[in-house]
């Protein structure tokens, strides 16, 4: 069976979308999936979230201008079942590249079809960068499902309708007519404070059974893990954020094969 391709997408910066990608991956792949962490953005925060050096020529860049294999580009990391194809510097500037080429949109899923028909890996974790430009659109024409880290504040909705106002384009235009949103997840959550409740209760309302039970906790570990290049799941395993990402990593298995088991 080919790997499911979720990107991991906010066109709002701050919301937690990197620390998800980067701590579910490795639940993910703590609890027995084979999984691929492609690094869409080029400030290549989760390419250090998980100790990876930046180095010229390592992202997806080439492969994207049709110019190189991304198969070459997939490197494994210090931690069982996971592996990443990094991101750097050079991403910043394929944007403008890439809209001057035909078939602009679809370069991410040319690029991705050998790693998918590989089935070397369960799962394909895509994190976006903060905005819906060109690269942004790449991966949701290349990817199956999409899930939406919002942050525990009154702004979490703002921005949203346009995120899935996106994401009805793409699959309405034909291109990519597969993608749907798997979940929304909610982040930052302080369980004593009356507005991440009222938050989580109107996004609940809104998204209904789209939203993920496990909310992620707003803590000091979390935000400590990335400086040391590590995912919260090795950083602090027995702290509060580990415990929900490894609920939430569950959460997310049971979803797809919920998913698997419905009729086509």
């Amino acid at each position: 069976m080919p790997p499911k391709v979720i990107a991991v997408a906010n066109q709002k910066g701050g919301v937690g979308k990197t620390t998800t990608a980067v701590n579910l991956t490795a639940c993910l792949a703590s609890l027995g999936q084979k999984v691929l962490l492609l690094d869409m953005d080029p400030q290549a925060n989760a390419t250090s979230g998980l100790g990876i050096e930046k180095e010229e020529g390592g992202s997806a860049y080439a492969a994207l201008l049709g110019q190189g294999s991304l198969m070459e580009k997939i490197q494994q990391t210090n931690y069982d079942n996971l592996d990443i194809i990094p991101s750097e510097v050079d991403l910043c500037g394929v944007e403008m590249e890439l809209a001057r080429m035909d078939n602009h949109i679809n370069r991410l899923s040319l690029a991705l079809e050998p790693v998918v028909q590989s089935n070397i890996h369960d799962i394909i974790i895509i994190d976006c960068g903060p905005s819906l430009g060109v690269l942004t659109l790449n991966v949701f024409a290349a990817a199956e499902h999409l899930l939406v880290p919002l942050q525990c504040e009154y702004y979490a909705l703002e921005g949203i309708s346009m995120l899935t106002r996106v994401m009805d384009q793409i699959r309405d235009s034909g291109v990519n007519p597969n993608l749907n949103l798997l979940g929304v997840i909610m982040t930052m959550y302080d369980g004593r404070t009356r507005l991440s409740q009222q938050v989580v209760a109107e996004v609940r309302e809104f998204f209904g059974e789209k939203v993920f039970e496990t909310n992620i906790p707003r803590t000091t570990r979390l935000a400590e893990a990335p400086s040391f290049g590590q995912p919260i799941f090795y950083y602090d395993p027995y702290s509060a954020g580990s415990a929900a990402y490894e609920v939430l990593a569950g959460e997310l298995i049971k979803r797809l094969q919920r998913l698997a088991a419905q009729p086509a």
